[in-house]
């Protein structure tokens, strides 16, 4: 009988155990909470945007749901609505079957941390722990230490945190974005040459405004578009001191140079300028140079160096004086024929008044020719002349002028014959008495030049 109370005794304590153990999982059974994710990475300076869902048990009335961040035991946590670090960047979405969606925008590395649901009933409070780990990164790219040309090189877009597996990438270079069909996070060049060289930077496709900070990718290859100058350039002259210069396009910049003569082996100068002195008929020559640096070397093409004689720069001096002397001697030429021909003009204009005289003395001769009139000696004849001379030589805007001309005409006792003579102006026949005007006939032309 004793038996028999001890195991019911001890049955019954097993069976309080188990149902102490029991009512804490039941009631807890009834909350059912759930984040989109347990860590969450985030580019500077983007948004992001955090979702939680959850189920209460149907006892409880929930009064406030919120988020909090790095929660503390026993100090109670700060709604980011209210945070001071958070102020302007927070939204909470519209409660939508049971979920409270945080939108934090601006996202700096001082955001980091571990983001919790809160709920709040009025029987009591409620924290789900742990929440989303937030993890903020930068874009940056990295390129291989050296890129070789005609080798192949990978460049990559990097981050601190796996952003998500459908990101995709935009690559630019030189600010300048590349193919649409490159969204890798790789950059794969085949057979770099030297026109790949550039700064390269990479986005997430939907994120284009936070580019990484742009990175310089040096294509290295040997010398290429090697060239030789001389100075002075033109004529060189024996004794003259020639300076030869080599230059090259590579990358590194070649630092070893070297200089050769046509027809000779071994090399006559090193650097990349090789000077002559004292230049004499010796050197003369063909010249070209080798550049060289760690990944290869080129040559360039041969040029030609040779020297002018004294006596032939003697004889140049000469034919240049004998030009310039050629040149003088035009130009005086053609100042003479320009003096003379301006005299001839005015001698022209000379020649026209003379001929103007004989008209007007042959009109006076002829008018002194006709036979006297018997009725009254001292007839007035008056003539009127008019002469034109050609528009050219007619000066612009001239007057026309009129001139007179007073004739004296002496007949003898006998009236055989007739002299005459006209001059301009008053003037009497040299042979005769100008008081003796009883005994002639006074004759007026007047002369009109049109």
């Amino acid at each position: 009988m004793t038996l028999t109370l001890q195991i019911k005794a001890r049955m019954f304590s097993l069976f309080s155990l188990i149902s102490l153990i029991m009512i804490p999982v039941i009631c807890k059974q009834d909350w059912q909470v759930q984040y989109s994710s347990m860590m969450k990475c985030a580019l500077k300076g983007s948004a992001i945007h955090l979702s939680g869902s959850y189920k209460h048990p149907n006892y409880l009335t929930v009064t406030e749901r919120f988020w909090i961040v790095n929660p503390i035991k026993d100090k109670e946590p700060v709604n980011l609505l209210n945070h001071p670090d958070y102020s302007g960047r927070v939204q909470y979405s519209p409660d939508k079957e049971q979920t409270c969606v945080l939108k934090l925008s601006n996202v700096t590395h001082e955001d980091e941390g571990m983001y919790c649901l809160k709920i709040v009933a009025k029987e009591d409070k409620y924290l789900f722990f742990p929440g989303i780990d937030l993890k903020v990164t930068e874009l940056r790219v990295e390129i291989p230490e050296e890129v070789v040309e005609g080798e192949s090189s990978v460049l990559v877009c990097k981050t601190t945190c796996n952003l998500s597996d459908k990101t995709n990438f935009t690559w630019y270079k030189n600010s300048k974005s590349l193919s649409e069909s490159i969204d890798s996070y790789q950059l794969l060049l085949q057979s770099v040459s030297s026109d790949d060289s550039g700064n390269y930077s990479c986005a997430v496709r939907d994120q284009k405004h936070l580019l990484s900070p742009a990175v310089t990718l040096s294509v290295r290859y040997p010398p290429k578009s090697v060239s030789v100058s001389i100075s002075p350039s033109g004529e060189i002259v024996e004794g003259d001191s020639v300076t030869l210069s080599c230059s090259s396009d590579s990358n590194p910049p070649a630092l070893n140079f070297s200089w050769f003569k046509e027809n000779q082996n071994s090399a006559v100068g090193s650097g990349q300028s090789f000077i002559i002195s004292s230049f004499n008929s010796s050197h003369s020559g063909r010249y070209y140079c080798e550049a060289q640096n760690k990944h290869g070397s080129q040559r360039s093409a041969s040029v030609s160096v040779t020297s002018a004689e004294r006596g032939q720069t003697a004889v140049l001096y000469a034919a240049a004086g004998i030009g310039a002397a050629l040149i003088c001697i035009c130009i005086i030429i053609v100042v003479i024929k320009t003096i003379s021909r301006k005299t001839g003009d005015a001698g022209g204009k000379s020649s026209i008044s003379k001929q103007e005289e004989n008209i007007s003395t042959a009109v006076t001769d002829q008018t002194s020719a006709k036979p006297p009139k018997t009725a009254d000696p001292n007839d007035l004849v008056y003539a009127s002349i008019t002469h034109s001379r050609p528009r050219e030589q007619q000066r612009a805007g001239d007057e026309d002028e009129v001139q007179y001309a007073t004739v004296q005409h002496h007949r003898n006792t006998r009236n055989t014959t007739a002299e005459a003579e006209c001059q301009y102006g008053n003037t009497a026949s040299a042979g005769s008495n100008t008081e003796k005007a009883e005994d002639s006939d006074v004759i007026y032309s007047s002369i009109k030049y049109a």
